[in-house]
């Protein structure tokens, strides 16, 4: 199993722009067959250091993590989010 996290740093904090990032983030539920897990979160926190958003997947394999980056779906979350992300991290690992 490989999971796949990511962090993001909103370039406007507010109620409306973080729902609406993590819909569509949760838009590739269902869309993308490599995904075995997929859910996000707001930070409740809100420390210096937190970020706003997270992403957390799940695939069985490296392959089916770059098939998933690879989509058409995650392709169009990823211009989405480049809008509106200051920046972000990544980790994967095998767990």
């Amino acid at each position: 199993m490989v999971t796949h996290i990511v962090l993001f740093k909103l370039t406007e904090f507010t109620p409306e722009r973080v729902a609406e990032a993590k819909n569509v983030l949760l838009s590739m539920d269902g869309k993308i067959p490599q995904i075995r897990h997929l859910e996000a979160g707001t930070d409740v926190v809100r420390s210096p250091r937190s970020y706003d958003l997270a992403l957390v997947a799940k695939f069985d394999s490296l392959e089916d993590l770059a098939a998933y980056q690879a989509n058409p779906v995650h392709q169009d979350v990823v211009r989405y989010i480049r809008s509106v992300a200051a920046s972000s991290v990544t980790v994967d690992y095998r767990a």
